[in-house]
C-alpha cells in the first residue's frame, strides 16, 4: 500500500471569538451532541483510479450514505483538470464544489491538508515556506464554508526541536485563520505526532482557541511515517490513552477503520471502548468515517463503519 504522501504526489475575528466544533450541539440520529461526517480518504482507491470525481463527493455522501457533512482531502482537488495546488486558488473550481455541496444539502465540515511541507522542521526557512503553502488551503476552506483545516506536524529534528517548530508554525497559522473564523487542527499522523503527550504539550504551548486536535482512532504507530497500525507496527502508542489525551483539544474526531472481521468489528480497534471514551470526554461535534482497509471494497467499508458507529454511539 502506498503511503498517503506518495499517493498524493502522484496523482470565524480574534482567536477568542472562534467557534469550534466542540462548542456546538449538533442534532442528529446518533444523539444530541454527536453527528457523523464522511472523510473523502475513504474512497482514495476509487479517486486514484478515476472511478470517482472529487466534485461528486458531496452528492455521493448524501445520496449513497445519507451523510450530510464531509471532510475533503486537498490532494484530490482538481482531479484530472488541474494540479491540486493550483485548484486551491481556482475560485471557479471552488465555487463549483460549493454549489454542488449546497445543492446536495451537505455541510463542508473539514479540509485535510497534506503535502505542503514540514511544519515541524527545525529549518526555519523550510518551515516558514511550509506555513505560507498552507495558507491557500485556509483561504480555500473559507470559500467552501469549512469550519476546520487539518494539518500535519511532519519534519526533521529531535522531538524538542520539532515541538518548538510546531508551536511557531501553528501560532502563525492560527493568527492567519482567526479573522476567517477557521480552526486549524493537528492529527496524530505518525512518528512523534502519534505521541499524545508530545502533541498535547504543543497544544498547551500554542494556547489558541482556534488551534486543536483531530484524534484519529488508528494512527498510533510511532515507527510509521503516517502512523497507520495495519502494516505491522514495531512501536505503538497506547491507542486508548492517546485518544483520551487528545479529546480535550478536539474539534473533530476521525473514526478510522481498517478491514472488518466476520462479526462486523475491527480486529485492531475496540470501538465500544473508543466511543465510550469519546462520550465520557464530553466531546460534542462530528465523528468522521474514514475507511482505510486494504482488501475490502470501499463502499462496503464505509457502510460497515456506519453500522459500527450506530451500534456503539
Amino acid at each position: 500500500m502506498k503511503s498517503r504522501r506518495t499517493f498524493i504526489k502522484e496523482t470565524l475575528l480574534g482567536a477568542g471569538a472562534i467557534m469550534t466544533a466542540s462548542s456546538f450541539k449538533f442534532a442528529g440520529t446518533t444523539g444530541p451532541d454527536l453527528k457523523v461526517s464522511l472523510a473523502e480518504w475513504s474512497f482514495h482507491r476509487a479517486l486514484q483510479a478515476g472511478k470517482m470525481d472529487h466534485l461528486d463527493f458531496p452528492s455521493i455522501a448524501k445520496k449513497e450514505y445519507g451523510i450530510s457533512a464531509v471532510e475533503y482531502v486537498n490532494g484530490f482537488f482538481g482531479g484530472k483538470k488541474m494540479e491540486f495546488k493550483e485548484a486551491a486558488r481556482n475560485k471557479p473550481y471552488l465555487q463549483e464544489l460549493l454549489r454542488r455541496s449546497q445543492d446536495a444539502g451537505v455541510f463542508n465540515h473539514l479540509l485535510m491538508c497534506d503535502d505542503e511541507g514540514p511544519l515541524s522542521s527545525a529549518n526555519e526557512k523550510e518551515r516558514i515556506e511550509s506555513v505560507e503553502n498552507h495558507k491557500k488551503w485556509i483561504e480555500a476552506a473559507k470559500v467552501l464554508g469549512c469550519l476546520t483545516v487539518r494539518v500535519n506536524l511532519h519534519g526533521e529534528g529531535t522531538p524538542e526541536e520539532r515541538k518548538k517548530a510546531s508551536v511557531d508554525s501553528l501560532s502563525r497559522l492560527g493568527e492567519f485563520a482567526a479573522p476567517m473564523k477557521i480552526n486549524v487542527v493537528v492529527e496524530n499522523h505518525g512518528s512523534v505526532t502519534s505521541d499524545a503527550e508530545w502533541l498535547t504539550s504543543v497544544m498547551k504551548q500554542v494556547n489558541m482557541n482556534n488551534i486543536g486536535t483531530l484524534p484519529d482512532f488508528g494512527n498510533w504507530c510511532l515507527s510509521h511515517p503516517w502512523g497507520t497500525i495495519q502494516e505491522g507496527c514495531k512501536e505503538m502508542y497506547d491507542i486508548y490513552k492517546g485518544v483520551k489525551l487528545l479529546l480535550p483539544y478536539a474539534k473533530g474526531v476521525s473514526a478510522k477503520t481498517y478491514d472488518f472481521d466476520a462479526t462486523g468489528e475491527q480486529p485492531m480497534l475496540d470501538y465500544k471502548k473508543l466511543l465510550g471514551i469519546v462520550r465520557e470526554s464530553g466531546y460534542k461535534g462530528y465523528i468522521g468515517i474514514e475507511f482505510e482497509g486494504i482488501n475490502q471494497p470501499e463502499d462496503e467499508g464505509v457502510r460497515s463503519t456506519q453500522k459500527l458507529l450506530k451500534k456503539y454511539m
